[in-house]
């Protein structure tokens, strides 16, 4: 576009500036309008409006907030919810792999279920079309055996029934085969060494083998199939096959010892077994297996099991991991052995229902009764037995799950576990439970490490820097003498000579958070003195004491404001500086010790080759957790260092 010219001169037109009356007195009155581009006014800031906004204008910084307040809400929050208990411990659970499939039953059993059964961390299912399915973590990380990787003899539409043990299972065919897989170290199938505890598969079944097979003639006459902890029995005509391991099973040579035809049915615990025979009577293979008391569901609790069950005729017997419940024909519940998980608390049934089945999980039992109602009760961490009066027609239970199943096969309900997001520990603790509580800890002990080690390092660098002479010769003397001590072997000295004191864990763990904070203020203290050494020769200095103020107020009340900048940052630093050093610490074993957690003492219980080459999950994650919280302090606290000091951010 042409510049305009001037017709007189021919020189270039220049564009005066015409103050109206009325925007003036706009500009006078109300301030300048934002659509006035003429006497545009400078907008001032402070430093600190400054400092957030250029801050908040980089996106790594501003990532990194998000991420340590998402960190910090998880594990201060989050215990809240996800409740821990310290001396939780299962065996069954152990060394899962993280996975979320646990209840996530296939979807061509959902509408035709014949059966479901589980024992441990994967679960068996049936269907009508005689389908085998499998379901949950299915695979060892340690022996790397796929329950989910079938025999040849398992095809589809082939399979009778099948149960699932803690690591094997056996199913049998429509053509009467017996066939095992998954671990067989103990005995589970197949041949067994006797000298060892291990009763042979194949001599119990001898009678059935055929060639290499073992092989049921007439599968019409199977009562019972039931897999437990490295122990199975079959039930064929009212007679009793047992095989596996008698060390985990105690009574497993009593119960064959004795009488072993006209049995119902078998019920096994982790560690024992009880048979039902025809006649509604027990046998647990020892006379004094029921000499305890017990808890009945009609009458409270009851004194010697043997006699009170004597006379009485019951219909079922299951088992969870340590406890029997016997159901009897009057539809009277009793439990024995009742441990910490609450077998022997009965639900609340109406009393014109009356139970006709029984089933157990692990920890939890369900009961059905003739109206079709279930009610579950026992161990309900996962929600397993959060069951009451809901509708079902058939009732099946997983190790930690249960399932309920209408008329039409259909299933219809199901509540419990699903699985572990980060996998378990070789306890069978769940990991993401015990990172968020470890990381509450983790981040507490770190906080107040910074907090003390902050307060004697403002206090020590202000009272040097602003006094000087011979309080700053003592203190920096002071200061070098703890500077000089190493660390993180003093820091190790001192936690190894807590532990043999008379004081609880509670204050043991706030004695490590002071030895932390009064190891690591030298650095923080030096710098403050040098900033108070600067700021105490300018004038605003020089005017206060002028004017008489304290000398204590000076240091404290002026300067200390104006460099408080460099202490966040430096304390932003030094939180991760003590994020690591607890861990460092509770990693060699002298911090926190188990079996409350901390992220250190996490890695420390993951610190074997075992561990790092199969059960990568008990390290990885909270591995990621640590390094993504010390990261994003780091990033917060560099960011932090150049939007508060200008000079430093020209200079990169």
């Amino acid at each position: 576009m042409a510049e305009k010219k001037s017709k007189q001169t021919g020189a270039p037109e220049q564009k005066t500036r015409v103050i109206r009356p009325l925007n003036w007195l706009r500009r006078m009155f109300m301030g300048a309008s934002k659509d006035l581009d003429i006497f545009e006014v400078e907008k001032l800031e402070s430093p600190s409006k400054m400092a957030v906004k250029t801050f908040f204008r980089r996106k790594l910084a501003v990532g990194a907030v998000v991420v340590l307040v998402a960190l910090f809400l998880l594990v201060i929050i989050g215990p809240a919810f996800i409740p821990m208990n310290l001396s939780y411990y299962d065996p069954l659970q152990a060394n899962i792999q993280p996975t979320y499939s646990m209840m996530s039953v296939p979807k061509g059993l959902k509408n035709n279920i014949r059966d479901i059964n589980g024992f441990s961390n994967f679960t068996l299912g049936v269907s009508n079309d005689n389908t085998l399915y499998i379901w949950g973590a299915t695979k060892d990380p340690l022996t790397d055996v796929d329950m989910a990787d079938f025999p040849p003899q398992i095809q589809e539409g082939n399979v009778l029934m099948a149960a699932a043990g803690s690591d094997h299972a056996i199913a049998i065919t429509t053509d009467g085969k017996v066939v095992g897989w998954g671990a067989n170290n103990c005995g589970q199938y197949g041949d067994a060494n006797a000298e060892d505890g291990y009763l042979s598969m194949t001599g119990a079944l001898a009678e059935f083998k055929n060639g290499d097979e073992y092989i049921i003639p007439d599968p019409s006459k199977i009562q019972q199939l039931v897999c437990g902890y490295q122990v199975t029995a079959l039930v064929v005509d009212g007679q009793l096959y047992m095989w596996g391991n008698t060390r985990a099973c105690n009574n497993l040579e009593l119960i064959l010892a004795g009488k072993t035809d006209d049995v119902a049915h078998v019920a096994l615990s982790n560690y024992n077994a009880v048979l039902l025979y025809e006649d509604g009577s027990m046998s647990g293979g020892n006379r004094l297996f029921f000499r305890q008391s017990g808890m009945s569901s009609q009458k409270g609790r009851v004194s010697g099991l043997t006699s009170y069950l004597a006379g009485k005729k019951i219909v079922d017997i299951v088992a969870t991991n340590n406890a029997f419940v016997f159901l009897l024909d009057s539809g009277e519940m009793i439990t024995a052995f009742a441990t910490d998980y609450h077998e022997d608390v009965f639900p609340t049934i109406p009393a014109e229902e009356k139970v006709v089945d029984i089933v157990a999980g692990t920890r939890h039992i369900v009961a059905r009764t003739d109206a079709g109602k279930a009610y579950a009760w026992g161990y309900n961490a996962s929600g397993q037995a959060n069951v009451a009066g809901d509708a079902a027609d058939a009732v099946y239970t997983g190790a930690m799950q249960t399932y309920l199943v209408d008329a039409e096969d259909d299933l219809c309900g199901s509540t419990g576990l699903r699985g572990y997001l980060f996998g378990t520990d070789d306890k069978g603790r769940d990991t993401l439970t015990r990172i968020i509580h470890g990381g509450r800890m983790t981040m507490t002990i770190g906080a107040v490490a910074v907090i003390v080690s902050s307060i004697i390092a403002i206090i020590v660098g202000c009272i040097s820097g602003y006094f000087g002479g011979w309080v700053d010769m003592l203190l920096m003397r002071v200061t070098e003498i703890f500077a000089s001590i190493p660390f993180l072997p003093f820091a190790m000295m001192l936690s190894y000579i807590i532990r043999y004191f008379p004081v609880e864990e509670e204050q043991r763990i706030f004695i490590i958070m002071i030895i932390l904070g009064l190891l690591s203020w030298t650095g923080l203290a030096r710098m403050i003195r040098a900033q108070v050494l600067s700021e105490r020769e300018k004038e605003f200095v020089i005017a206060a004491q002028s004017m008489g103020v304290k000398e204590g107020r000076i240091a404290f009340k002026h300067i200390l404001p104006n460099i408080i900048s460099v202490i966040l940052v430096t304390m932003t630093l030094d939180f991760a500086g003590c994020l690591l050093t607890e861990s460092s610490l509770s990693y060699l074993g002298f911090g926190v010790q188990q079996p409350r957690p901390t992220w250190g003492n996490m890695l420390n219980g993951a610190n074997n080759s075992i561990v790092i080459q199969n059960y990568w999950w008990q390290w990885v994650f909270p591995a990621i957790f640590l390094s993504i919280a010390t990261i994003s302090i780091n990033i917060i606290g560099d960011t932090l260092r150049d939007v508060l000091d200008p000079k430093s951010s020209r200079e990169k």
